[in-house]
């Protein structure tokens, strides 16, 4: 039997699409990941449902399939992840079509539905579907914070961590398959362990996966500001394996807006964090997230972040215009007073203003070599990136093809020119 995975949404569901892979494969299926127009018995949907733009997707893509299905192309429709968990009995009465919808916590009942079950033996194991050389690795689920924005506590739950001792054992599995660089992922990467040791554990974590032989490097993702071990800057600082990079998304700087998104800390302790990152590692490269148009964000809130993102000049920025998402705390307490249009206009000058930071930053690089590793080929050039830089998310360095390099290797790359989003360069 052949069964297509199609997965939307963030890196964690990425994840999640792996582990069901592999178990699938052990099964004796034929899997395929995201293959569009491919025949098969089964397609999973692996939705998600977290902001409008991505459930519009995601029933879209359901739509798309229920098409194939009706055609004969398709025998089975599952659909699965965060727009399923949110609203399955609502998607269950519009969509008959669909033969299962399961939440996020139900791979077992997948397999089992399919007609196969889960192999417990098979848990630190994953059928990685990013190049061969790079893979996320997903060290919790859930989250405790209560931003008023988010809607993943009430989707995936409350906080549950991985232990050291599965994610090492499904670290060394990747690098044993050729992964060289692991990038760590969760909803809340700050509060890593602390719901199994009682503690924060990710510097834990961290000296264990140094310890790989094989792995290069360590990115770390989705870090949030209040409470986040200073120990890991340290290790940061000395240790040659986890990259000079964290992304830290800070989502306002104006106090009475951070107060509003029950963030827990105001801009004075935001800033110290920030500046210590710089201090501790003088080249490191922050990436972050900030939102525009939130209940309340006024022109003068508003100019405050543009004026600190220009001031502080981030390495990585991105932006979200604010969705007023039922059954958060943010649609209880406020009403969605800012005009769309506003927050897209807003959201469009941070961009701007940043696209400016970026081409400054990279024309600073020009004339200097850095390590790079190369994901990919296309037309006259190789794409890598250097430690600075996330794959899809972040700049990526352009070199020329007229010599053969070898995708998932690294290589020394002198920088001879520069976009606001990629670096140009060739290998010495």
């Amino acid at each position: 039997m052949i069964v297509n995975i199609i997965t939307l949404g963030c890196s964690k569901n990425l994840v999640d699409s792996e582990h069901l892979l592999s178990q699938f494969r052990a099964s004796g299926y034929r899997v395929m990941h995201d293959e569009q127009e491919a025949n098969a018995d089964l397609v999973i949907i692996n939705t998600c449902g977290f902001i409008l733009d991505a459930k519009e997707e995601s029933v879209d893509t359901i739509m798309h399939y229920i098409g194939e299905k009706k055609e004969g192309r398709i025998q089975k429709l599952f659909v699965m992840g965060c727009l399923s968990e949110r609203y399955r009995d609502d998607l269950r009465a519009e969509l008959p079509e669909v033969d299962g919808f399961f939440g996020v916590w139900e791979m077992a009942r997948i397999l089992e539905e399919a007609g196969s079950s889960l192999d417990s033996r098979l848990l630190t194991e994953r059928l990685i579907t990013t190049p061969s050389h790079y893979a996320y690795l997903k060290v919790s689920e859930g989250c405790n914070r209560t931003c008023a924005f988010c809607a993943i506590p009430g989707i995936r739950g409350k906080q549950q961590s991985i232990s050291i001792d599965q994610l090492v054992t499904e670290s060394r599995n990747l690098v044993k398959g050729g992964v060289k660089e692991l990038i760590l992922i969760a909803q809340d990467l700050t509060n890593y362990g602390i719901d199994i040791y009682q503690r924060r554990a990710l510097a834990d974590l961290l000296r264990e996966l140094i310890s790989i032989d094989g792995l290069e490097w360590i990115r770390l993702h989705y870090a949030y500001p209040t409470g986040f071990p200073e120990e890991v800057i340290e290790l940061m600082a000395t240790e040659e394996k986890i990259c000079n990079y964290m992304d830290i998304p800070i989502q306002h700087v104006n106090d009475q807006v951070l107060s509003d998104m029950g963030r827990g800390h105001d801009r004075e302790k935001l800033e110290r964090l920030l500046n210590l990152f710089r201090e501790k590692v003088p080249d490191v490269a922050l990436r972050t997230t900030v939102l525009t148009g939130f209940p309340g964000e006024s022109d003068e809130a508003f100019k405050e972040l543009l004026d600190f993102i220009s001031e502080f000049r981030f390495d990585r920025l991105g932006v979200f215009p604010y969705s007023h998402e039922d059954d958060t705390p943010a649609h209880r307490l406020f009403k969605d007073e800012i005009p769309e249009k506003i927050k897209h206009k807003r959201a469009e000058a941070v961009m701007e203003t940043q696209q400016d930071i970026s081409l400054q930053l990279n024309e600073a690089r020009i004339g200097k070599t850095f390590k790079v590793l190369i994901d990919r080929e296309e037309e006259e050039y190789y794409i890598g990136r250097t430690q600075y830089d996330s794959p899809e998310v972040d700049n990526e360095v352009m070199v020329p093809n007229d010599k053969k390099l070898v995708i998932g290797d690294f290589y020394q790359v002198s920088i001879t020119e520069a976009a606001e989003f990629d670096l140009f360069g060739i290998v010495i």
